[in-house]
């Protein structure tokens, strides 16, 4: 059993009979009543992130999760399958079951499948993620010295704000997280 007090990020536990991992969490000591544990959610089984609060000291069941390495093959329809690293089996996973990590998947990505207890539950991507922008409007001399952004498709289909010197062809990095730019990446 764990309490608020052993909340650290990537902690895997039971909330309301679900396997969730904290991916954040502040301690909160308000004026007036008891202190309380903000915490940011992520539902192991559909992806969900939620926001709550705990009074300090509720305990929490924690939760074992096997993680395995699997390489990203390809999609058909809904069906997404990947290749175990140690024994190159392929697994077969349904679009439902990845959630938002289905915007970052392309071809040989690297990632972990978790499971509880044999059951598989979703996979868990790097942090960041280098994808080729395929479609933006073209930057204009003299544009790398803004703050400014402009969008961009990039090749998995994801659309994000990218700054104005990135040009079609470049490779950028973006968080797996928040999908949003991290940097341009030099070839």
């Amino acid at each position: 059993m764990s309490s608020t007090s052993d909340f650290r990020n990537g902690l895997n536990l039971k909330v309301d009979g679900a396997p969730c991992q904290v991916i954040w969490f502040q301690h909160h000591k308000p004026g007036k009543g008891g202190a309380v544990m903000r915490v940011k959610l992520k539902n192991l089984e559909n992806g969900s992130i939620t926001e709550t609060t705990f009074k300090s000291g509720v305990k929490f069941e924690e939760v074992s999760v096997t993680r395995e390495k699997k390489q990203f093959l390809y999609s058909a329809g809904t069906d997404y399958f990947f290749m175990d690293m140690k024994t190159y089996e392929q697994i077969t996973v349904q679009k439902d079951k990845l959630g938002e990590a289905i915007k970052f998947l392309k071809p040989d990505l690297e990632a972990e499948a978790l499971y509880i207890d044999g059951r598989f539950l979703t996979i868990d991507l790097p942090s960041n993620v280098d994808l080729k922008v395929t479609s933006t409007v073209p930057g204009i001399r003299g544009d790398s010295v803004s703050n400014l952004v402009k969008p961009a498709t990039l090749e998995t289909g994801i659309e994000v704000n990218v700054p104005l010197f990135i040009k079609e062809g470049d490779v950028v990095k973006i968080a797996t997280s928040s999908g949003e730019y991290v940097e341009r990446v030099s070839k």
